[in-house]
């Protein structure tokens, strides 16, 4: 997963972020996660603190900003518990794409574009980000503000650590979260985030913060935290324009496939210029033409049966967000909608459900046996699984789309 957007699933009315396509079992960099400890209690996690100072120390956290907030910071098994948990939650991109863009939704971001108007106009003008993009993160990550998370980040932060299944990547968060303290561009009763330790209206990590974080407002501090969104909205906007968002080129569009169409060709690794597209009959689905821009490729979410998009360059940043490619259409549809787009127009496969973690490995396993190549039996369904899938369709004389779906498994079985 990303280090700016850890997933997590609220209720409704609070945010939405990705689905369990992005929630891997790996840091940032790759490391494999380790087993945890058993043995997680509040002395472990005190005698952790103590040995991790002289780390903290020769990094160039001050001992004063350390003892200040390692002192305050305690335990958090609900954390250590929700991390364990996140590869066996499985949602389907329609049952995700129904809370996400929701018409409560839709509405709410409507108004916040217009009370923020003139900020949002001058964070497009200076980053070349449209206001519309930011907002729908803004709306997806914290319901436009209004639940940011009330979780204290060093201790979620150092409870992970200290858990040591991605002990790494948590210390370099703790680490770059004592930084800020230090800084002073926050309080320490007032950094508050997600239980993986994302912060502020667009949530956030720590390295994050240090990479994008912007003082929009000027007062020298990168507050993302407090109720005044400019600063978090202007980062967001500075990310996603450092990872190359360009204006004025959609995110995707919704598209008609003609018949007989190559399904073969459905994957991101599949890029044509838009001109070869509209040669093999390719159709915006709300009509007209394809729009003109860079080589583009066709997506499946849910495979042939259900909405297909035309996919642009600027999908890919917001993947630099989250990878889910359900969080990254859910960013696209609701910009459009706060635009004054229709609703996804084709309909999804809601007679199938998601298949559990248990069910994607034993899909892999089966696949494996056959002589396909997976990247493993892991339940994470990748580039590698899909194709794997859309191989064995072909051979099976079916519509080569890649879908794990669960009469996939069930054939397969």
């Amino acid at each position: 997963m990303r280090a700016l957007a850890l997933g997590l699933f609220l209720a409704f009315a609070a945010p939405v972020a990705a689905p369990v396509a992005a929630q891997t079992l790996e840091d940032p960099e790759g490391t494999i996660l380790g087993q945890g400890r058993e043995d997680g209690s509040e002395s472990g996690f005190r005698d952790w603190v103590i040995a991790f100072r002289a780390k903290a120390l020769d990094q160039g956290i001050p001992a004063a900003t350390y003892d200040g907030a390692m002192r305050g910071a305690h335990y958090l098994p609900d954390v250590v518990a929700r991390d364990r948990r996140q590869s066996e939650f499985t949602k389907t991109i329609w049952d995700y794409l129904d809370v996400a863009v929701s018409d409560d939704r839709v509405a709410l971001g409507r108004k916040a574009l217009a009370k923020n108007a003139d900020l949002l106009d001058r964070i497009e003008a200076q980053y070349g980000v449209e206001k519309e993009i930011v907002v729908a993160i803004w709306g997806l990550e914290s319901a436009y503000g209004t639940w940011r998370g009330d979780t204290p980040t060093v201790s979620a932060l150092a409870t992970l650590a200290y858990d040591g299944r991605r002990a790494a990547f948590f210390e370099g968060q703790l680490l770059q979260a004592l930084q800020i303290l230090d800084a002073a561009h926050v309080a320490p009763e007032a950094m508050l985030g997600s239980w993986a330790g994302a912060m502020g209206h667009t949530q956030f990590m720590p390295s994050s913060w240090a990479d994008y974080a912007v003082d929009f407002d000027g007062d020298g501090r990168r507050d993302i935290w407090g109720d005044d969104p400019a600063d978090a909205l202007a980062s967001t906007a500075n990310y996603l324009a450092k990872w190359g968002w360009q204006k004025g080129l959609p995110w995707g569009l919704e598209v008609r496939l003609p018949e007989g169409f190559d399904y073969d060709q459905t994957t991101e690794r599949v890029k044509k210029p838009v001109a070869s597209w509209r040669d093999l009959g390719v159709r915006p689905m709300a009509g007209g033409a394809l729009p003109d821009g860079p080589e583009a490729s066709i997506l499946l979410p849910a495979g042939h049966t259900g909405p297909a998009f035309l996919i642009f360059p600027n999908f890919q940043v917001i993947e630099h967000y989250n990878l889910a490619d359900a969080y990254v259409i859910a960013v696209g549809h609701l910009a459009d909608r706060l635009q004054g787009g229709a609703p996804i127009a084709a309909p999804w496969p809601r007679h199938w459900r998601a298949l559990t973690a248990e069910e994607r490995r034993e899909l892999q396993a089966l696949l494996v046996a056959l002589g396909h190549d997976t990247g493993g039996v892991d339940g994470r369904i990748g580039p590698k699984t899909i194709a794997a899938v859309k191989a064995w369709q072909k051979a099976q004389g079916l519509v080569p789309d890649g879908y794990p779906s669960p009469d996939v498994l069930q054939a397969l079985r």
